[in-house]
C-alpha cells in the first residue's frame, strides 16, 4: 500500500489549524461592516430628531469602537482554539482503547487516530486511502455517506499487511459530533486474523520459549510455506539461512514414501544434514460452518484455504525399514478352501481373484464372471457409488476394515454385508473384500422384532382387558340383581336383559383381547383334533353356505394334543369364517389334520418352531388371498383387510393368542388370487389322560341358600358391592375390606376364622397373594378364592399357594354363588 501518510501518531498535523482563519476573518469583517452601517444610520436618526449633530457623531463613534473591540476579542479566542474541539483530550481518549480508532473531517482528511489504528492500517493513511479506487473505495464512501445519513455505516475490506498475509477488516463508521462533520472510524480484525496475530505473539513470546524447553519446535507459516513466526529453538536447530532468501518450510521439510517427515538443518553450511521429526499441522482457518464428519480426512479439512498454519515439530528416531513381503504365491489356493467369501482387488480397484464361496454368495457362475471388472459391478445401481468410493479409500489408506450393507444384482430384495479392507502386502493386491450371506441374521432380527411387537401389544391389550373386566363385572352383576326383582312380564325386564346381553358381548371382546395376550383362562385337556373337526363339520357347512365346497381330510394315527376344546373350536370357526369372506363368489375350503415328525418340521424350516412331533391342522381356501404387504400384520389386533364395519380385527389375533397359549404355532401362506392356507402346529402328547369329570351346574341355575362367614377383599367398590349383595342374598354373613391391609386387620381381630376368604389378585398396598400368605399364617385351614381378570394359569405360575379356588372376571351373580357353594362344600 503506497501512502504519504505519517507513520507515527505524533506526526499527525495539529487539528487546531483546521479550519483556516481567513474564512473566519471574512465572516467577522462582514459582521463589523453591518454594525458600522447600523451605527451611521442610527446616528443620523438621532441627529435629525434632536437637532444636535455633535451628539449623533459621538453616538456613531461609540458603536464603531465597540464593534472593533468585539472583533479582536473573538479573533484572539479563535487563534487560541477557544470554543472548538480539544484534540489533545480526544487523542488521549482514543489511545485508551485497544481497538483501532480514527477521526476524519468532512473532506476525508485524518485529523486524529490512536496507535492501534497505525498498526492495523500500516501507518496513518485516511480510511479513504486504505484501498485503491474502485469497488473498495466505493464501499468506504458508501459507509461514510450512510454514517452521515443514518448514523451508522459498515464496510468489509481485505488488505495486505507487511507480512504478506491478507487482513479482513470490518469497518464501522459513526458521527463524532452532532454536526456530523467529523466521523469516527473503528477497524476490527476477522477473528481468524486475530488468532494469527495472537499466535505470532505467543510463539515469539514466553510460550514459544516453554515449547522450546520441552523440545518442541513451533513454527507458523503461510499457505505458501513462508515462515511468519517461530520460536528460538527452531531457529537454533536449522541454523543460519542463505542471505536474501526468505525462510520457507517447503525448502526445509521433506516427506518420504512412508509418510514420515525429515527436517533439513544447517542447509547453508558444510554440516548440512537432516533429522527425522514428528510433525503436527494445525490449519488456522474458519471451519466453524463445516459439518462434522467422521470420515473427513486432512485434505477435506483443508479444502478451504487457511490463512496460516501452525506446525509443531519434535525430533524422533527414524522408523525401521519396512519389511512387508509381497503377497504369497499360494494365497489363491489358501483362500479357495476357506468357507468365507473372499476376493482381492488391485490398486486400481479391479477384481483380481474370487474364491468359490464369494462367487456363490455373489451369484456368479463360471460363465458369468466375464465383464465383472470392479466390485461395484456386483451390486445394484443405488450402491455402486458407495462401493466404488470405499474400494478407492481402502486402496489408498484404510486402517480398519469397514462394513457396508448392499443389495446384489442377482438378489436385490435382501441386503447383504460387504466388508472392505486394505490388504497387508506392499506388492500385489491392495484391497480385500468379504461377502457375507446374512439372510439368516436378518431373518432372526425380523423374528425378534415381530415377537417383541406382539408381546408389547399383548401386554397392553391384557392390561386394558383386566381393567375393563371390573366394569363388566359390576354391569352384569347389577343386571342379575335387578332381573331377580322383575318377572319376565314386567316392562323393565326386557330392557335389563338387553343390557345384560350387550355386557356379555363386551365380555366376549375382552376374552378375545385376553386370548391374544395369552392371559385368558383356558381349561386344557387331552383331546383328538380329528374329533374336534368332525364335531364342527355340520356347523361349518351351515356357516359356509351352498356356494362353498367343504371338504375334511383326517390323518391316520394322530397323537393326542393338550388344549381347551372350546377354544380350539373357536379357532377353527374363526379361520373358516375368514375363508368364507375371502370367497364371495364361492370356492372350496379344505380342512386337513396330519402328523408332523421332527424331520418334517426341520425340513419345513418354520420361523421360531423347533423340530419336534406335532399334530397339524390345515385350513386352506381358494379365495382372493392376502396381499404380501399385509401378511406380516394379520395377527395384530384391530388389523383387518375387510371393509369398514365388517370386522373388528380381533379374529386372527384371538386365534394367534389361543394357539400360542396352548404351546403351538400358527403360520399363514398366501398367494394373491389363488388362496390362503393357515396351518396350526400343536405339540403331540404321549397318551390320553384319565379325567374324572363331574357335571357342572348350569350357569344361571338357582343355588340353594347357604350359611357361613365370608370375608371379601376387593379394591374396586362396584365389584365388591355386587359380590356382597349376591352372597348376602343367599344367606351368607359377608364382611368387606377395601384392600389387603384392611382385610388382614379384620382377620387379626377375629377370634374364629371366617369360613371363606375371597380376594382380588391385584390390589394397592397389599395384593391378594400377600394377603393369603398372612391369612394362612393365622388360620392354616382357611379356604381361599382368588378373583382376577387374568388367566388362571398365569396366577398359578406366579403364586405358590395350594388349595385355592379361582373365579374369573367378569362373573355373574349365579357364578359367584355357585363357586362359593362348591368351595365351602369341598
Amino acid at each position: 500500500m503506497e501512502s504519504q501518510a505519517p507513520f507515527r501518531a505524533d506526526q499527525l498535523p495539529d487539528p487546531t489549524e483546521w479550519p483556516r482563519l481567513p474564512g473566519v476573518q471574512r465572516s467577522m469583517w462582514s459582521i463589523i461592516g453591518m454594525a458600522v452601517l447600523l451605527a451611521i444610520g442610527s446616528a443620523a436618526l438621532v441627529g435629525y430628531a434632536l437637532g444636535v449633530w455633535q451628539f449623533a457623531a459621538l453616538f456613531a463613534a461609540l458603536i464603531i469602537g465597540s464593534a472593533i473591540v468585539a472583533y479582536f476579542t473573538a479573533l484572539g479566542r479563535v487563534r487560541r482554539g477557544g470554543g472548538r474541539i480539544d484534540w489533545a483530550l480526544v487523542r488521549a481518549a482514543l489511545e485508551s482503547q485497544r481497538v483501532s480508532l480514527a477521526i476524519t473531517d468532512r473532506e476525508g482528511r485524518l485529523v486524529c487516530a490512536n496507535a492501534a489504528y497505525g498498526v492495523r492500517a500500516g501507518g496513518f493513511p485516511s480510511p479513504f486511502e486504505l484501498v485503491d479506487s474502485g469497488r473498495g473505495g466505493d464501499a468506504i464512501r458508501n459507509a461514510a455517506d450512510a454514517a452521515r445519513r443514518d448514523g451508522t455505516g459498515f464496510a468489509d475490506l481485505t488488505v495486505h499487511g507487511d507480512d504478506g498475509l491478507r487482513r479482513r477488516l470490518r469497518i464501522t463508521v459513526r458521527p463524532a459530533e452532532q454536526g456530523r462533520d467529523y466521523l469516527l472510524w473503528t477497524l476490527r480484525r476477522n477473528h481468524i486474523d486475530k488468532a494469527i496475530d495472537d499466535t505470532r505473539d505467543m510463539i515469539e513470546g514466553p510460550l514459544g520459549g516453554w515449547f522450546g524447553d520441552a523440545g518442541i519446535w513451533t513454527v507458523m507459516a503461510g499457505a505458501d510455506g513462508r515462515v511468519l513466526a517461530s520460536n528460538t529453538a527452531f531457529l537454533d536447530n536449522i541454523g543460519a539461512q542463505p542471505p536474501g532468501i526468505p525462510l520457507n518450510l517447503g525448502n526445509l521439510v521433506e516427506l518420504d514414501d512412508d509418510g514420515g517427515h525429515w527436517l533439513s538443518v544447517h542447509p547453508a553450511t558444510p554440516d548440512a544434514d537432516r533429522i527425522y521429526i514428528r510433525l503436527t499441522r494445525l490449519p488456522l482457518t474458519d471451519n466453524s460452518n463445516q459439518d462434522a464428519s467422521e470420515d473427513m480426512d486432512m485434505e477435506d479439512a483443508d479444502a478451504e484455504e487457511a490463512g496460516a498454519y501452525l506446525f509443531l515439530m519434535r525430533a524422533d528416531d527414524a522408523p525401521a525399514a519396512a519389511t512387508s513381503a509381497p503377497a504369497p504365491t499360494d494365497l489363491p489356493a489358501l483362500m479357495g478352501v476357506l468357507p468365507i467369501g473372499l476376493a482381492l482387488a488391485d490398486r486400481d480397484g479391479q477384481l483380481a481373484y474370487m474364491n468359490d464361496a464369494f462367487r456363490v454368495a455373489a451369484g456368479i457362475s463360471g460363465d458369468s464372471s466375464t465383464g465383472l471388472i470392479y466390485p461395484s459391478d456386483l451390486v445394484g445401481k443405488d450402491d455402486k457409488a458407495a462401493v466404488a468410493d470405499m474400494v478407492r479409500t481402502a486402496a489408498r489408506n484404510m486402517d480398519v476394515a469397514r462394513d457396508i450393507r448392499v443389495r446384489l444384482k442377482h438378489r436385490p430384495d435382501e441386503p447383504v454385508m460387504l466388508t472392505i479392507g486394505r490388504a497387508p502386502w506392499q506388492d500385489g493386491p491392495a484391497v480385500v473384500l468379504s461377502l457375507k450371506d446374512n439372510r439368516e441374521q436378518l431373518k432372526l432380527e425380523r423374528q425378534i422384532t415381530q415377537a417383541t411387537k406382539m408381546q408389547a401389544v399383548g401386554q397392553l391389550a391384557g392390561g386394558v382387558a383386566h381393567d375393563f373386566n371390573n366394569i363388566l363385572t359390576a354391569i352384569i352383576g347389577y343386571c342379575d340383581l335387578m332381573m331377580m326383582r322383575h318377572s319376565p312380564g314386567d316392562t323393565d325386564f326386557d330392557d335389563i336383559n338387553q343390557v345384560r346381553q350387550n355386557a356379555n358381548r363386551a365380555a366376549n371382546l375382552v376374552r378375545q383381547l385376553l386370548a391374544f395376550s395369552r392371559q385368558q383362562t383356558l381349561k386344557p385337556q387331552m383331546l383328538q383334533v380329528s374329533d374336534i373337526v368332525g364335531e364342527l363339520s355340520h356347523l361349518l357347512k351351515r356357516l359356509l353356505g351352498e356356494r362353498v365346497t367343504f371338504r375334511v381330510e383326517h390323518g391316520r394315527g394322530l397323537a393326542p394334543v393338550r388344549a381347551d376344546p372350546g377354544q380350539m373350536e373357536q379357532v377353527i370357526v374363526n379361520l373358516a369364517v375368514n375363508a368364507r369372506d375371502a370367497m364371495p363368489d364361492g370356492g372350496a375350503l379344505t380342512i386337513r389334520t396330519f402328523a408332523v415328525t421332527p424331520q418334517d418340521s426341520k425340513r419345513l424350516n418354520r420361523e421360531g418352531m423347533p423340530p419336534d412331533d406335532y399334530v397339524a391342522i390345515s385350513v386352506a381356501d381358494t379365495g382372493s388371498g392376502i396381499p404380501p404387504e399385509a401378511l406380516p400384520k394379520i395377527f395384530e389386533p384391530f388389523f383387518t383387510t375387510k371393509e369398514v364395519g365388517r370386522g373388528t380385527g380381533l379374529g386372527l389375533s384371538t386365534v394367534y393368542g389361543i394357539v400360542k397359549q396352548s404351546g403351538g404355532f400358527i403360520f399363514a401362506d398366501s398367494t394373491p388370487d389363488e388362496g390362503t392356507r393357515f396351518t396350526i402346529y400343536l405339540p403331540a402328547q404321549e397318551a390320553l389322560a384319565e379325567t374324572d369329570e363331574t357335571p357342572a351346574q348350569k350357569v344361571g341355575e338357582e343355588v340353594s341358600f347357604g350359611e357361613g362367614t365370608i370375608l371379601i377383599a376387593e379394591d374396586e367398590d362396584m365389584v365388591r358391592a355386587v359380590a356382597e349383595r349376591a352372597l348376602t342374598r343367599k344367606g351368607y354373613d359377608v364382611i368387606c375390606a377395601a384392600d389387603g391391609e384392611v382385610a388382614l386387620d379384620i382377620l387379626r381381630g377375629m377370634d374364629t376364622p371366617p369360613h371363606l376368604l375371597i380376594t382380588d389378585v391385584v390390589m394397592p398396598i397389599m395384593d391378594g397373594p400377600a394377603l393369603v400368605a398372612e391369612a394362612r399364617a393365622l388360620f392354616p385351614d382357611l379356604k381361599i378364592i382368588f378373583m382376577s381378570g387374568y388367566a388362571e394359569e398365569q396366577l398359578r405360575s406366579s403364586v405358590e399357594i395350594d388349595d385355592a379356588g379361582f373365579l374369573a372376571k367378569p362373573f355373574s351373580v349365579a357364578e359367584i354363588t355357585e363357586k362359593v357353594r362348591n368351595t365351602l362344600a369341598g
